[in-house]
């Protein structure tokens, strides 16, 4: 009987053993969250070159050797500074003689104007021939066509003359200068004796594809803006070590054609840069808001994935099961990402423990809310 009450009691022992030997884990804990709702501005982004909206090479336009260089290499000059002088003397000579000669020429003129009256009166009087008349006519012609042709003269060495001073064409910082003094110049053709080059405003160049030139064109249809409008549209552009886009400007200028090899319209903004931050031949980053979006969905980008179909984020069901949901995706906004269609104003998606989140299986839903510019962990 003991005996039998053992093997009993074995048995009921070993039975609630096997009982015990699995307990399922609790479904994995994991960070949800309804998409962002927001106003966002929609934005061309490209990036260009900085260019001079005015550089001149600095030429001698006359022979001669050059007498001074009156600025110093990189600086900032005003509209008509004298930077170079190339030996006046020889011109402001030429001048004086043409000068010289066109006063003879007047005087000659007056001579021949004063006979020509007496050669009109003396033939009305019948005192002398017509002949006589006809000469002191070609006289006074001739006379005043020297004239003109000495004024022409003094106004040519008036120019020349103007030519040994180099000034400034424009407000502008001036290079280098690439001759000496005393060095000859202007012998067979002008010689190039600096670069000046004017630094504000600036231009921005930049290109911009088929696609986003329709979006364009499509807003400005549906806001009833005409070309004109257009030029007034903001221009933002940023340098590669720039956090944002802190230089402002407007948009300029738009080819009327389409580059048919890259398919992309050559596009130019112009902004103030009094400061000379932004200097010609700059690698810019350039975006142009052309469209507001209300309501836009915005999730962590760190939250989306991708596969061979494409962008997806996480969502969990109302049955708390992880579901993968194909998504297309816009612009960013700050650490956000726009999301263009898939997702719902109410869709609990996976911001947090997204290790933790396996399509298909149920997990812990924990309520989050996204804040501006917030990651997925």
């Amino acid at each position: 009987m003991l005996r039998a009450m053992s093997v009993a009691s074995a048995a009921v022992a070993l039975s609630a053993c096997e009982q015990n030997t699995f307990v399922p884990p609790p479904p994995p804990k994991v960070e949800v969250a309804p998409p962002l709702q927001k106003n966002i501005t929609r934005y061309i982004d490209a990036t260009g070159n900085t260019a001079a909206v005015k550089s001149v090479d600095l030429v001698a336009r006359v022979q001669g050797f050059l007498q001074s260089i009156n600025y110093k290499d990189g600086s900032f000059v005003k509209e008509g500074t004298t930077l170079f002088t190339i030996e006046p003397e020889t011109y402001k000579l030429k001048l004086e003689q043409a000068q010289a000669a066109e006063a003879g020429a007047q005087a000659s003129v007056k001579q021949a104007e004063a006979d020509y009256k007496r050669q009109v009166d003396l033939v009305q009087k019948q005192a002398v021939s017509q002949a006589t008349l006809d000469t002191s006519t070609a006289t006074r012609d001739n006379a005043q066509a020297n004239l003109q042709q000495a004024q022409a003269n003094t106004k040519i060495a008036q120019v020349n003359y103007g030519y040994t001073n180099v000034t400034a064409p424009f407000d502008g910082v001036v290079s280098a200068h690439q001759v000496s003094v005393g060095e000859l110049v202007g012998v067979s053709s002008p010689t190039q004796l600096a670069v000046i080059v004017a630094l504000d405003p600036i231009y921005v160049n930049f290109n911009v594809n088929e696609q986003d030139v329709l979006k364009v064109r499509e807003e400005a249809r549906r806001r009833g803006m005409t070309v004109e409008d257009l030029r007034q549209l903001p221009v933002e552009v940023a340098l590669q070590t720039d956090t944002g886009y802190p230089h402002k400007g407007t948009l300029d200028y738009v080819s009327p054609t389409l580059n048919q090899s890259t398919g992309t319209i050559a596009v130019r903004g112009i902004l103030k840069n009094a400061d000379r931050v932004l200097l010609p031949g700059y690698f810019v980053r350039v975006r142009v808001p052309f469209e507001q979006q209300q309501s836009a969905l915005l999730v962590p980008d760190a939250a989306l994935g991708a596969d061979q179909a494409g962008r997806y984020v996480l969502v969990v069901n109302g049955e708390s099961v992880v579901e993968q949901r194909k998504v297309t995706t816009g612009p960013l906004d700050g650490g956000l990402r726009v999301i263009e269609t898939g997702l719902k104003p109410d869709d609990r998606v996976v911001v947090g423990g997204l290790l933790r989140a396996i399509p298909g299986q149920k997990v812990d839903p924990q309520a989050k809310k996204i804040e501006s510019g917030a990651a997925a962990k």
